[in-house]
């Protein structure tokens, strides 16, 4: 059976986290490594100034997993340089407790974390769930656990590829299936929100209104709209190929 290792960036407490361990074990062997709070928005964060330390927990079904204090690129770069002991075969981060679509995969701990699995060597999935309440684990879960199969079964990916998953919040029943996508449009609403301290100090606050979406067909954001699980493989070769010649022609001395 795959050995797969799970994380996340919302802790290692996380509804998601549970019920993505629960529909992998179905597939393979499952190990636990998150962190012990969220890192949500964090980015590819990897601790290289102080020490970290790893401890046991248990989980809300009573099953076993380690937890530190590190990020979540640091959980799998510790567990691939050997605190996992058992050969690992893929590398899943998730689900995460909201969608990360066209550009917040620059933001995300989530993708960081499957980013950093595929920098290891191994294949690695970002599952993320849209947004709201009552939230369908189960789902989503189930959709990483089919996803991964497929991938184990087919040799695995391109060397440098991720697959970034989001999944509709809706009953199993309701999602009409599964499109391969490309990377969407986001557009973010930030504002600057300045307060002061009781000393008169100015301090910050980035707010405002949530992201929107693009919509248009063939994108991550597009498929999620329409009630389809999105899958779209990422490349970490962020080079841009097509705008290389030209490039050259601007910068390059003529020969």
């Amino acid at each position: 059976m795959p050995h797969i290792l799970i994380t996340n960036d919302d802790g290692v407490n996380a509804p998601g986290l549970l019920a993505l361990a629960q529909a992998l074990r179905e597939i393979g062997q499952v190990s636990i490594l998150a962190p012990d709070r969220n890192w949500s928005v964090t980015g590819h964060n990897k601790t290289l100034h102080k020490p970290m330390r790893v401890w046991p927990v248990t989980l809300a079904d009573g099953s076993e997993a380690l937890t530190t204090d590190g990020s979540p690129s640091d959980c799998v770069a510790l567990a691939v340089m050997g605190l996992i002991e058992t050969p690992i075969d893929m590398v899943i981060s998730g689900v995460n407790n909201r969608p990360n679509l066209g550009d917040d995969i620059t933001y995300s701990g989530t993708v960081a974390a499957a980013m950093e699995g595929v920098i290891s060597g191994y294949p690695a999935i970002a599952v993320s769930i849209e947004e709201g309440e009552p939230y369908h684990w189960r789902t989503a879960a189930r959709a990483a656990a089919r996803i991964a199969q497929k991938i184990l079964k087919n040799g695995g990916m391109p060397r440098g590829t991720l697959l970034n998953v989001n999944v509709p919040n809706l009953p199993e029943e309701q999602v009409k299936g599964c499109q391969v996508t490309r990377l969407g449009q986001r557009r973010y609403h930030d504002q600057l929100i300045v307060r002061q301290d009781p000393g008169g100090r100015p301090y910050y606050w980035i707010g405002g209104e949530p992201p929107t979406s693009v919509l248009e067909p063939g994108a991550d954001v597009y498929a999620l709209a329409h009630g389809y699980i999105s899958v779209t493989p990422l490349s970490l070769d962020m080079t841009h190929h097509a705008f290389l010649d030209t490039l050259r022609q601007w910068l390059e001395p003529a020969p």
